[in-house]
C-alpha cells in the first residue's frame, strides 16, 4: 500500500509552501508523523500547514507542553512535540491518547518517542539535511493517507 513521494526542499521557504499544499488535502480522522533530527525543519512544515489551513499567528513547537492545541474552521488540530517525552502514565493522565479520532487531525513530531503508545499514522513525513535545504519523504501507509498524497501529487 505504500505510496512515496520524495521532494528536495531548497529553503524554508519551499518547505512553507509544502505545508500549505498538503493542508489542502488532509482531512479529519488522520494522522501524520514528522521524523527527521532537531532543526531539519519540521515545525516548519507544520507552520506552513496550519497557515495554509487558515491559522493567523505563531505557530510554536510544543516542546516542553507536548501538545499545542488548534481550533481551525470548525476542525482542531494537535501539535505534538515528543521530544522531551519520557513518561507514558503522563500520557495516558494527560487524555492524549483521546485526541487520536475521526474528527481531528493529529500532528506528531518525535512520534519515536512514544511509538507504543500511538495509533498506526496515516502518513509518515521523513525530512533529511541535503545540502542547504532538505530532502522530505511522505509515505502513506493508509487508504486515507493514499488520498491525501495523491491529492498532493496532483496540485
Amino acid at each position: 500500500m505504500a505510496h512515496d513521494i520524495t521532494l528536495n526542499l531548497a529553503d524554508e521557504a519551499v518547505t512553507l509552501s509544502l505545508g500549505d499544499r498538503l493542508s489542502r488535502t488532509l482531512r479529519a480522522g488522520q494522522s501524520i508523523y514528522l521524523h527527521g533530527d532537531l532543526g531539519v525543519g519540521k515545525t516548519t512544515l507544520v507552520r506552513g500547514l496550519l497557515h495554509g489551513m487558515g491559522h493567523v499567528g505563531k505557530v510554536k513547537s510544543p516542546t516542553y507542553t507536548l501538545v499545542e492545541p488548534y481550533v481551525i474552521s470548525g476542525l482542531s488540530l494537535y501539535h505534538f512535540d515528543l521530544y522531551r517525552f519520557n513518561d507514558p502514565e503522563e500520557w495516558d493522565a494527560a487524555g492524549f491518547r483521546d485526541y487520536f479520532n475521526a474528527a481531528t487531525i493529529c500532528l506528531v513530531e518525535w512520534p519515536e518517542k512514544a511509538r507504543e503508545l500511538l495509533p498506526d499514522p496515516d502518513i509518515d513525513i521523513v525530512l533529511t539535511p541535503m545540502g542547504e535545504g532538505r530532502q522530505v519523504r511522505l509515505t502513506a501507509n493508509t487508504a486515507s493517507g493514499e488520498k491525501t498524497l495523491d491529492g498532493l501529487s496532483h496540485d
